[in-house]
């Protein structure tokens, strides 16, 4: 099976090729033999019941410095001339985001789109995650320093961070004695119209954030992030470092929990954040850290994505 994939994703040339998820997912096609073209989300465009793009041919190869090469410039019909979408551009969630999960929704019935565009836009990654309360730790979201000052008095350290952010920004720990929780609660509300979240902090941080990876609704593999010196965040993209893990029985358990949901809606490609047993985030837009997984595991997640995406196209006809 020979796929036409169109990949929407952020320019090609910026990206850091030796932890790239999205390149490595682009290389595991090529190598099955499908075509790639690569257009950007914002490029977009709907007309008279079509969705179009200017998209280019790409050719991928993992050489720093010369790892993207181009055809010649075309518009592609997304309903007629390609057979998969990756939606793989990065967040911020905001509206544009979510603008591009709409006009993909127009042309899913007829080419898939991976993840399913009406479930990434109904399952934003804070949120989303409330679903499975039982295995997350303390957690609020509001907009109020009244709520968030008594949510610091009863579990005396917090992590605050906005709904929508991404790659670990923004995200700060508010000590026992921390005095800058009406500012950060100030801030956050010139910065962000919508509520943030709130959470117990987990000490065990310091000891990794595992990032769990499911491909159609099944654990592919997992990596222990560990944060830098003087660092809660254990994010790859801020500094975090990367150790070879194994999954625990309450891991699994999680997993076993979530799997049938996300196989259910679509959500072929998601990544999961647990930290000491709890379960913080449900990554949906564009999960990261398969080059991490593959590269401790010896595993191959391009691979088993291409091959759960073929038996989709396979089950369409």
């Amino acid at each position: 099976m020979t796929l036409n994939v169109a990949v929407q994703m952020d320019p090609l040339e910026t990206i850091n090729i030796a932890g790239d998820s999205t390149f490595a997912v682009m290389l595991g096609a090529q190598a099955r033999g499908h075509k790639l073209l690569h257009y950007l989300a914002g490029d977009l465009c709907y007309r008279d019941g079509r969705v179009t793009a200017p998209a280019r041919p790409v050719t991928v190869q993992r050489v720093a410095g010369d790892h993207v090469s181009y055809g010649e410039w075309t518009t592609i019909d997304l309903a007629e001339d390609v057979d998969v979408v990756l939606m793989r551009q990065d967040p911020p969630f905001d509206l544009a985001y979510i603008t591009a999960t709409h006009l993909l929704e127009r042309i899913a019935d007829k080419t898939l789109v991976v993840n399913d565009p009406a479930a990434v836009r109904n399952a934003p990654e804070k949120l989303f995650v409330l679903d499975y309360a039982e295995f997350m730790p303390p957690t609020m979201i509001t907009r109020r320093l009244e709520d968030a000052r008594a949510f610091h008095a009863e579990h005396g350290e917090v992590v605050v961070k906005p709904l929508y952010g991404n790659a670990g920004s923004a995200v700060f720990h508010v000590g026992r004695n921390d005095a800058n929780l009406a500012a950060l609660t100030e801030l956050f509300g010139q910065v962000w119209r919508e509520p943030f979240m709130v959470q117990a902090f987990l000490p065990q941080v310091s000891e990794g954030d595992k990032r769990i990876v499911l491909i159609d609704g099944k654990a592919a593999g997992a990596v222990n992030r560990l944060p830098k010196k003087g660092e809660i965040r254990s994010n790859l993209a801020v500094g975090g470092s990367g150790a070879a893990t194994t999954l625990t029985p309450r891991e699994e358990e999680i997993c076993a929990k979530l799997g049938p949901d996300l196989a259910a809606r679509g959500l072929l490609f998601v990544g999961i954040d647990v930290i000491a047993g709890h379960l913080t985030e449900i990554n949906v837009t564009s999960p990261t850290g398969i080059v991490a997984i593959d590269r401790f595991n010896g595993t191959d997640t391009p691979a088993m994505i291409w091959a759960a995406i073929e038996a989709k196209v396979a089950a369409r006809g």
